[in-house]
């Protein structure tokens, strides 16, 4: 944990940093911090301070020759300095704040996937500070009826924003700089894409599997662990590396009792193959209905997620077990090519390839404009046409929740007028844009990096097992297998419309044939189905969503036709609704119990 604020105006600049005592914190003119200092490594020398949060490696033979040389007062020097060069430097999961009362200076930094950052609240001449949005203290603090609307958008409120207006999240790979006069915000790292056009199979496998085993190894001490095992590739795989690697090792899994959303027969599967011990727990509604505020209302800000109540449990039972590190599979699908979306873009982007001629004078007036396209055989090809024909990242938006909705229908007439409903496109398509990615299958992992990773599912991860009192590691996110990643062949990734071909390929002697060939499933929950059948948890979900009906954010009509009409009829559909604006409204009421959310 680390907080505090600094007041540019009333900072003392002739301060020194004698000591850094965790338990006084720092409470000099114009500065105030406070740090823990079981999660907190401090560095002085002279006026300037360094606070390191994580476990950073230094990548640069060079950099960690002087580092080792001179101590960390080299560090601190560069980043007062020159900080990107030292940040891109760095590897593993961080985050950094380093002051330079001479100047007048602070500066702070998140990992490339913001892991570990700092949220921040710029108010005139003060600055203030925090890991988590929640805890910066700021002078004035209300929620944000836009973040509300990206919330439900996104299902999670990504960076730069927070559930607060005036508190604002470091990007991923990014630094903040900040003196009397200005502050500054820019992109430490961005991924650079080779894309070449082929490389050697055989070479590239056996890099590739030495990185991931190096990746597991390197997180292990020789205490016994616990892993996430959901029955797919990635837990799978990281779950093989732990066995190999001789630690012991338990692998945890979900089950559901619930037809198309159980995979604990590949759980099985792999855990017998690699012969680690294997704790299966069956989630019910009783442990929804038992868990959800407490886990809803544990995050920074409203963050809805549906498979993080399994991630819960997962991480509560390995903590029981005595566990205080878990390893966690996130990243494969997102570096290697593993969701189903995009081999279905590459079928829209076959589109782009037909002849102008025949699009612009046969295809799109025949099925478009004229009574044929009404037809039951032609719908289907006058929906491709549609959506070939709108560009990336704003498909994306066709497919979203709310918008499939209908924001009139979802939402009060003054919620409406006091966001802007383009605002999350707007950021996607700044993403989008900013990638150095020429094909299609890189841009869209680029893309997920952001709002798949770095917004949801690490989230998720961190949050769930921070929880139940267990840290957690991410070898599959690796900074030298990321690098790897950059460098294969884009057809490696996906090949035609197979997903993750190299990993499946590179892996086929190592995971069990079942794993390679299985569809991808996850730690989804059925809870439409279950909102059903359960009156504790239906009730749970209705006070919960009836919180957003008060505070106006939801239409009362919407909420009533929503249980009593959508719910019975498509389950899995409309449950994802009633599930984040639950979470919502559990957020809400504890953490913001007298504000609304609507201007």
């Amino acid at each position: 944990m680390i907080r505090g604020f600094i007041d540019f105006d009333t900072l003392d600049r002739n301060q020194r940093f004698d000591r850094l005592d965790p338990d006084q914190g720092l409470a000099l003119p114009g500065l105030q911090l406070q740090f823990d200092g079981a999660g907190v490594r401090t560095f002085c020398h002279g006026q300037r301070a360094l606070f390191v949060v994580g476990e950073p490696r230094i990548g640069d033979a060079a950099i960690a020759g002087r580092i080792e040389r001179e101590g960390w007062a080299a560090a601190i020097a560069q980043l007062c300095d020159s900080p990107d060069e030292l940040l891109a430097a760095l590897k593993g999961r961080f985050a950094l704040l380093w002051l330079d009362l001479a100047r007048g200076r602070i500066g702070f930094a998140s990992d490339r996937f913001n892991t570990c950052g700092f949220c921040y609240a710029s108010e005139g001449r003060r600055l203030s500070f925090a890991e988590r949005a929640n805890e910066v203290p700021a002078l004035r603090r209300e929620v944000d009826p836009q973040s509300v609307f990206d919330y439900l958008y996104f299902h999670a409120i990504p960076a730069p924003g927070t559930i607060f207006r005036n508190i604002c999240r470091l990007e991923p790979g990014a630094r903040l700089v900040a003196d009397r006069d200005r502050l500054q915000l820019a992109a430490w790292w961005q991924p650079r894409f080779e894309e070449p056009a082929g490389a050697d199979f055989a070479r590239s496998a056996d890099t590739f599997k030495a990185l991931i085993k190096a990746a597991v190894e390197r997180e292990l001490d020789g205490s016994p662990v616990g892993a996430f095992l959901s029955g797919g590739t990635d837990s799978s795989t990281v779950v093989g590396m732990l066995a190999r690697s001789g630690n012991p090792v338990t692998a945890y899994s979900i089950g559901f009792e619930a037809d198309g959303y159980d995979e604990m027969e590949f759980a099985r599967i792999a855990a017998k193959h690699f012969g680690v011990q294997h704790r299966p727990y069956y989630i019910t509604s009783d442990d929804l209905v038992a868990h959800i505020p407490d886990v809803a209302t544990s995050y920074d800000q409203p963050f809805g997620n549906s498979s993080v109540l399994p991630a819960y449990l997962c991480a509560r039972l390995a903590r029981e077990d005595g566990h205080r590190r878990m390893f966690a599979g996130d990243g494969g699908d997102e570096l290697f090519g593993g969701n189903t979306r995009y081999a279905k873009q590459r079928v829209f982007g076959y589109y782009e390839n037909v002849p102008g001629l025949i699009k612009g004078g046969l295809l799109e007036p025949v099925i478009m404009q004229t009574p044929l396209g009404r037809l039951p055989l032609v719908r289907k090809a006058a929906s491709y046409i549609e959506q070939a024909r709108t560009p990336l990242p704003e498909r994306t938006a066709q497919y979203n929740l709310i918008y499939r909705l209908g924001l009139d229908n979802v939402f009060p007439k003054d919620f409406l007028s006091a966001v802007d409903a383009d605002a999350p496109i707007k950021l996607q398509r700044r993403v989008w844009h900013t990638t150095t990615a020429h094909a299609l299958v890189n841009k869209m992992l680029s893309f997920d990096w952001r709002f798949t990773l770095a917004d949801s599912d690490l989230p998720k991860v961190i949050g769930s097992t921070r929880l139940a009192g267990v840290d957690v590691a991410f070898p599959m996110l690796d900074d030298d297998l990321l690098d790897f990643s950059l460098q294969l062949p884009p057809e490696y990734k996906l090949k035609g419309l197979q997903l993750r071909w190299f990993f499946k390929e590179a892996l086929r002697d190592f995971l069990p044939p079942e794993i390679i060939t299985k569809k991808k499933q996850g730690f989804g929950l059925p809870y439409g189905q279950w909102v059903l059948k359960h009156r504790g948890l239906e009730s749970l979900a209705r006070e919960s969503v009836d919180v957003l009906v008060e505070r106006k954010i939801l239409r009362p009509e919407f909420v009533s036709e929503l249980f009593s009409t959508h719910l019975p009829a498509h389950p899995g559909y409309y449950g994802e609704m009633v599930w984040i604006s639950m979470m919502l409204g559990q957020w809400l009421d504890r953490h913001a119990p007298s504000g609304r959310a609507a201007a």
